[in-house]
């Protein structure tokens, strides 16, 4: 950063650092008073000549509402990675996202250091259809750089009418090429829970996306079915589920655990601790329970993990979880934009603390993510970062560990087979979605006269050598290089995707994730632990 960014920085932080502390004076008077939060006379006297001094002779000039938003975020940002400022546009979106439908390309993201990262897609939605992934970087949108974009410029560009087009350009982590992605919008579903099927005689599964105001009654619903099937273990996949509502985690753990059981506490230093225990006798209080977390899963999927595990009601299968704990409160301002405050951390039945470490910042706390793979945790559950200076209880007597999320009970590595390098550089581009895309669109009929439903398809259908090489060939044209060496397992591996994506296209998720599932390590894994 240059000398003059960073002065014009500083100065539209000291701008609008006196606004927001003169806009919340007089509510802070009629608090009891507190040295260091309310500004001395000299204080205000002295950022309030600062912002003479910007007005008369800044450089630029400075749109006030713009500097107010970028103010408070920045406020807010030095506390902690979670607390957050909404503009009411913002707000409308964020809550479309969790309670109703809306039309856009099905996509959540934060800005970090200038860049929109995905944080993930709407399952279902054009994003995710084309292959755009949580991690990814968009670039530009029509044309238009995103980088240092407000939330309100990517809401607008990325929303629109649907059946309207959109170009997007990602980069993929670790890659300095731009992929670009061509999106027709469309209705986002709202559905929380993606697909409930039997993966056998007696285990059904269900995949939870986010937890949303409809998730504990998607979830009641989905056990009920799975039950008239004949479940009496269940496979709960919280896989890249980022949280979502509180009440709604607290919905489904109640399903599961006896009445009065513990399922998360709150705690912080300006809040009356409370602990919130299961209700009422659950639908699923009995049968076996296996929870699939990874390094997405975070907040609310790592309370209901954390209730199974320290209950010892079931056990958590995959690998760590993000590690966010903290609790925000929304607090709604004058103009209808909000805050959401830190007040509290989450702790698990158990005692221990969800939340990981951000004393190195907001940028080090989300990287360590994607550092866990150079650091061997992906590979080694070994090399995890824990808190083993405290040790926690269960019900049954484990131990377990608290201050950088859940930790599974049965630990699950990525694969890292060189044998798959082939496949990885296929599937890193949108090749196979779209060739499975217009596959689907030009068999239909054909497709679903042989295989009538989702079952049938997951059952019979092959995807033979010479679709295989189609496939390629949409991969050569969109990446105007050869095709590389394939193993055998890299074109199984390939062959399965491709497989998946069709049966997408035809029947949805009942049919994608019976397809995909059925050689996932974790899903194997699952199965063993049930059999146990």
């Amino acid at each position: 950063m240059n000398n003059e960014s960073r002065y014009s920085g500083w100065i539209i932080f000291l701008y609008l650092l006196i606004a927001f502390l003169f806009g919340i004076s007089v509510a802070i008077n009629f608090l009891p008073s507190r040295k260091n939060v309310v500004m001395s006379n000299a204080q205000a006297g002295k950022l309030n000549e600062v912002l003479q001094y910007v007005d008369r002779y800044y450089v630029d000039s400075v749109k006030a509402d713009t500097l107010f938003d970028q103010a408070i975020s920045y406020i807010l940002q030095s506390l902690d990675p979670h607390s957050s400022y909404a503009t009411p546009e913002q707000n409308k979106a964020m809550m479309e996202s969790l309670e109703g439908a809306f039309e856009g390309v099905g996509i959540q993201f934060n800005i970090m250091n200038d860049t929109v990262m995905v944080v993930a897609t709407v399952s279902g939605g054009p994003a995710e259809r084309s292959g755009i992934r949580a991690g990814d970087r968009i670039v530009s949108v029509d044309g238009k750089s995103m980088i240092g974009a407000t939330n309100d410029k990517v809401y607008k560009s990325l929303r629109g009418k649907k059946g309207s087009k959109v170009k997007v350009g990602v980069r993929r982590p670790g890659s300095k090429d731009v992929a670009m992605y061509d999106l027709r919008r469309d209705v986002i579903p709202t559905y929380t829970v993606d697909v409930s099927y039997m993966v056998n005689k007696n285990t059904g599964y269900i995949k939870i996306n986010e937890f949303g105001s409809t998730t504990a009654k998607e979830f009641t619903n989905a056990i009920q079915k799975l039950k008239n099937q004949g479940m009496t273990s269940m496979i709960v996949d919280l896989r890249g589920n980022s949280g979502g509502f509180l009440d709604a985690a607290i919905g489904v753990c109640d399903e599961m655990l006896s009445k009065n059981q513990k399922i998360v506490s709150v705690e912080g230093l300006k809040v009356r601790p409370e602990v919130f225990k299961a209700t009422r006798k659950g639908s699923f209080q009995e049968g076996k329970v296996v929870i699939l977390i990874d390094d997405f899963s975070a907040s609310a999927s790592e309370i209901v993990a954390g209730a199974i595990q320290d209950n010892d009601r079931g056990f958590v299968v995959g690998r760590r979880s993000f590690g966010k704990g903290l609790v925000q409160r929304q607090f709604n301002l004058s103009d209808n934009s909000t805050i959401r405050l830190t007040t509290a951390r989450y702790h698990t039945p158990s005692g221990r603390c969800i939340q990981r470490d951000y004393k190195d910042g907001t940028e080090a706390y989300y990287e360590d993510v994607y550092n866990r793979l150079s650091s061997g945790e992906l590979m080694n559950a070994d090399s995890a970062k824990l808190d083993k200076s405290v040790s926690y209880t269960t019900v049954g007597g484990r131990t377990v560990y608290g201050g950088g999320g859940i930790m599974p009970d049965y630990y699950v590595p990525v694969d890292t087979n060189s044998a798959l390098d082939g496949y990885y550089t296929v599937a890193n581009t949108a090749a196979l979605i779209q060739y499975a895309f217009h596959y689907a669109n030009n068999h239909k009929a054909d497709l679903k006269k042989q295989y009538p439903n989702a079952t049938a398809f997951a059952a019979k259908m092959t995807v033979t050598d010479a679709q295989l090489n189609d496939a390629l060939k949409v991969y050569t044209q969109l990446t105007k290089k050869s095709v590389p060496t394939l193993s055998n397992s890299s074109k199984q591996e390939l062959k399965k995707w491709m497989k998946a994506l069709i049966g997408r296209n035809l029947y949805g998720n009942d049919a994608f994730y019976p397809v995909v599932n059925a050689s996932d390590k974790t899903m194997l894994k699952a199965l063993e632990v049930l059999k146990k």
